[in-house]
């Protein structure tokens, strides 16, 4: 197959940085604080994507996934966990039918750096397992290479490979080096098939940042109004605070509206963040702050 490669849009650097900034300085009431919160909780893949993952820490993942705070806090459950591929199967059975989804890593995940039958493969052995959503990642090295058309297929060929499990495309745009770059291979992205466009693996910096998830969004804006179709966006990677996070929720609402205010349309890939944003939960329902060792480890 071939994909029609979409046209290049120069960035501002400037102006997309000045503009990201802005989102930090606004000032959010204590009710729509609280509900920003757990709207944020009900946005997070909590992820775990290390050698060491055993079963053990994956149901423990899972757990915390389906219940992140005291049932009396009323903090919803997290959209999905997020793991390596031979741990699918055992994350289906811990979270069973509490709505809870699964996300598989795929393509040889981080690098994509592999034949694309190889990543073809990964990808259905994780579909096969049972997984409900697959973030690939795309070749940088056949990106920077100038080799467009090769990326797009790979995506389409994925996408195709995942059958009913929606796509997450990472781009790792702390490889791409340019703001140009990013919004070019969001495009990309884009118009091969991806469900979901994603910023980073986490495995390398800078990760996820306001001026890079603005590009995104606006990618996915422009995206709309040529197709209709809407795309969700994943930023991952060094989000750590719930004061963070909300200035990604201000960015999203004022950049594509409250119809991306969910999580089938935005995620947030978390792995410390969890802990934080629900400690700034119990803050606002309790008055006080617990101690972080109150809290379950990421």
């Amino acid at each position: 197959m071939s994909i029609t490669l979409p046209a290049a849009h120069p960035i501002d650097q400037i102006m997309a940085e000045e503009r990201a900034a802005s989102f930090t300085k606004r000032s959010i009431k204590t009710s729509a604080k609280l509900a920003g919160l757990k709207m944020i909780v009900s946005m997070m893949d909590l992820t775990t994507l290390e050698g060491k993952d055993t079963p053990g820490k994956v149901a423990y993942l899972c757990r915390k996934a389906i219940q992140p705070a005291e049932p009396r806090l009323g903090v919803p459950s997290c959209a999905a966990v997020c793991v390596y591929p031979n741990l699918v199967r055992a994350a289906k059975t811990f979270v069973g039918d509490s709505g809870v989804k699964v996300a598989a890593v795929a393509t040889a995940f981080p690098s994509g750096a592999m034949p694309l039958r190889v990543k073809l493969a990964d990808v259905r052995a994780a579909v096969g397992e049972g997984a409900d959503e697959i973030d690939m990642v795309i070749d940088r090295g056949a990106f920077h290479a100038g080799e467009f058309a090769r990326v797009a297929d790979e995506i389409a060929a994925v996408k195709e490979a995942c059958r009913v499990a929606h796509l997450k495309v990472i781009l790792e745009t702390g490889e791409l080096v340019t703001y140009d770059n990013v919004r070019f291979a969001s495009d990309i992205a884009m118009n091969a098939g991806a469900d979901f466009i994603k910023t980073s693996t986490g495995k390398v910096q800078p990760a996820a940042t306001l001026p890079v998830t603005l590009i995104m969004l606006e990618a996915i804006r422009d995206f709309f109004f040529a197709t209709g179709r809407r795309i969700g966006m994943k930023p991952a990677g060094g989000i750590r605070t719930a004061k963070e996070a909300l200035a990604y929720l201000v960015m999203l609402s004022e950049t594509l509206g409250d119809d991306w205010l969910t999580p089938d349309l935005f995620r947030f890939g978390a792995s410390t963040l969890a802990n934080d944003v629900v400690m700034q939960i119990a803050k606002l329902s309790d008055g006080n702050y617990q101690g972080a060792d109150y809290f379950s480890l990421p």
